[in-house]
């Protein structure tokens, strides 16, 4: 069913660890509703595009409170998560955290893990923010973070290719699979998906398999919608992809590319893979490589009739470290972030469109409210989205993913034995979480 309440448009350096330092075996120190001068900590993770924005940003902050230092720390996807839960789990967290849906259940299950944002005086600023989206920062009935947007992956493609073989963008799945046919002669693939930590190929076969069923792959609170056919369905799904020739198998992927993502590698780059799945909050990072204006936003896929099965989700959210020493200081820096409207127009739709109706209406005004990131969000708006529940991207969950389909795609196993392996694992591991 359609979200209502909520909608899409409504809605690499490390940095020393600064003065605020470990904070191990420290108390967590209460907000007294003034702002001192201090230093802060704020890590991030994204693309070119959004850190070259927010390093903007924080020079803004500067001028406006030059007594509160920001010390960034920023970098790629690929291993973010594992080295801030070594923060956590050390004491050495940032003060600020961009972090990702998931990690309220892996880093905060009781709301402990992240500040209670509600106690402190003055800030956060979230009068404009819908109640639906506040929501999903809850964890323990403690608001522990703030959605900076609600996001979904779209579909990109590079349009001076698919001019140049007179190719139109797929609507329907069964024409994606026949723009295969029509790329292979030319040695180019229509689109590619990676299985590394994004876990962009088991997405697309999952809304698939949604799409065709109407059950949803992983419940909200934590059970596997789907049977053992059904993930037998999601591997067909994939398998096919790559023998019809609209994706590159995991060993081409390898050898062409190594460990690169897929926006820094040279077929992408060359013109030789002609599309993508991405967030609309991050597609930036595969638009900046690019000629100005090759990339485009293509249909949603759908079966012809149902429209179902795509996904929507908090792309990021704002958190502060439960150990901070400086939580008012902390909390007004991320009620710059969100809702001053200097600040909004240098980050554009770096992090998707904003959740904020401050910061949304200043890009509105401004005629910034546009781009890829605009367009995938109108595209989402159209069809039947579901919420993403958190504990599809848990970290562990997505590796028992890319296991599976390493194994069809290599051939060492069949899709009817990984699915059984894969239903038996993801069963077992849902409920070791749930408890």
């Amino acid at each position: 069913m359609k979200r209502k309440a909520v909608t899409i448009q409504a809605l690499l350096c490390a940095a020393a660890l600064s003065a605020c330092g470990s904070r191990t075996g420290k108390d967590v120190t209460p907000p007294d509703g003034k702002l001192d001068g201090c230093t802060l900590r704020f890590s991030w993770w994204g693309g070119d595009d959004r850190h070259e924005a927010t390093l903007n940003a924080l020079e803004l902050w500067e001028t406006l409170h030059p007594e509160i230092v920001i010390v960034p720390e920023y970098g790629g996807w690929d291993g973010w998560t594992e080295k801030v839960t070594a923060q956590m789990k050390g004491g050495t967290a940032p003060d600020v955290m961009q972090i990702n849906y998931d990690w309220l259940i892996s880093m905060s299950p009781d709301g402990t893990g992240f500040y209670d944002l509600e106690t402190i005086p003055g800030y956060p600023d979230i009068s404009g923010f819908d109640s639906e989206v506040l929501s999903f920062g809850r964890a323990g009935g403690r608001l522990n973070a703030v959605p900076v947007s609600i996001s979904g992956r779209g579909l990109f493609y590079n349009s001076l290719v698919y001019d140049r073989l007179g190719a139109s963008y797929p609507s329907t799945w069964e024409e994606l699979f026949e723009l295969g046919d029509r790329f292979s002669g030319s040695g180019a693939y229509p689109l590619d998906l990676d299985i590394q930590s994004g876990g962009t190929a088991w997405y697309l076969a999952v809304v698939y398999v949604q799409q065709q069923t109407g059950r949803q792959f992983i419940t909200m609170d934590g059970h596997l919608g789907f049977t053992t056919e059904d993930l037998r369905a999601v591997l067909d799904f994939y398998k096919e992809l790559e023998e019809r020739h609209v994706i590159r198998t995991i060993q081409t992927r390898t050898d062409e590319d190594g460990s690169a993502a897929l926006y820094q590698s040279p077929e992408f780059i060359s013109g030789k893979v002609a599309g993508v799945l991405e967030w609309g909050s991050s597609v930036g990072k595969y638009e900046m490589v690019l000629p100005d204006g090759a990339l485009e936003a293509g249909p949603l896929l759908t079966d012809g009739e149902h429209t179902g099965g795509w996904m929507v989700k908090p792309s990021l959210m704002y958190a502060v470290s439960a150990g901070t020493e400086y939580p008012d200081e902390a909390a007004a820096f991320i009620d710059f972030l969100l809702n001053n409207g200097d600040c909004a127009e240098m980050l554009g739709t770096t992090r998707g469109i904003p959740s904020s109706s401050f910061a949304r209406e200043r890009l509105e005004n401004t005629g910034r409210l546009n781009g890829l990131a605009n367009d995938c969000a109108g595209l989402l708006d159209s069809v039947d989205t579901v919420t993403i529940s958190p504990y599809m991207e848990l970290p562990r969950m997505k590796e028992y993913y890319n296991d599976a389909i390493e194994s069809v795609s290599y051939g060492t196993a069949d899709t009817a034995s990984a699915a059984e392996a894969l239903y038996s694992s993801l069963t077992e591991y849902l409920e070791k979480i749930r408890r």
